[in-house]
């Protein structure tokens, strides 16, 4: 099993037997999240803004307009902390002090490099799409050369990076499990419902079967 090593940064010393270090954990989460949440400094001010991602390998892409503050700072060499997280359940305990979630996340530190070879652009566009939604690429038309040069793509390699993860029930007080009130685990998970068209659609075109069939 390929791991990362943790560093002081990334080490997890709140309840640290659920942080996990393996690349097919840490991968997981990113590959089942959609947003990410990117945190950076300018002059002492902090910003956390949600964004769209993609991986391949150990990189992560992130992209978006070229007037974006965010990705104009961060290829500048601005350090970046990215973070993914999904909750799967509330836990509901006896007491309101043990109420927790069932979660998965990733925390990544490192400095982003912007992308300039026009094939690694496009591919990393390529990689955004499929992300989302995978058989999606081969049906759409490309960027534009136009469209290409106002976009900004940012490459951060998966170095520094840790996953925490929680699963199971309520853990109580041994006084509390007296107590007459349920305890248990509410689960929760992301569903796709039925597409809907697009009505200034100009031909009937029939739905594809990546969505017939979509599910994280």
């Amino acid at each position: 099993m390929t791991t990362f090593q943790p560093t002081e940064r990334t080490q997890v010393k709140r309840l640290p037997k659920r942080g996990h270090y393996d690349e097919e954990t840490v991968f997981q989460i990113l590959d089942s999240g959609f947003v990410c949440h990117v945190g950076f400094c300018v002059e002492g001010q902090p910003f956390v803004i949600p964004t769209n991602y993609g991986r391949a390998g150990r990189l992560l892409y992130l992209h978006g307009s070229a007037a974006s503050r965010m990705l104009k700072t961060l290829s500048a060499g601005v350090p970046v902390c990215v973070s993914v997280t999904h909750v799967d359940g509330l836990v509901l305990a006896r007491s309101a002090f043990h109420h927790s979630n069932n979660y998965r996340s990733v925390v990544l530190f490192g400095t982003a490099r912007a992308v300039e070879d026009p094939a690694e652009k496009m591919e990393a566009l390529r990689i955004f799409t499929e992300h989302v939604v995978k058989g999606r690429w081969a049906e759409v038309r490309w960027p534009t050369e136009q469209e290409m040069k106002g976009t900004i793509v940012l490459a951060l390699p998966i170095e520094e990076v840790s996953a925490k993860v929680r699963t199971g029930g309520p853990i109580d007080d041994e006084p509390d499990y007296s107590l007459p009130v349920w305890a248990g685990v509410l689960p929760l998970q992301t569903v796709a419902k039925a597409p809907e068209p697009d009505p200034a659609r100009k031909a009937d075109v029939p739905l594809p079967d990546y969505l017939k069939n979509y599910s994280r």
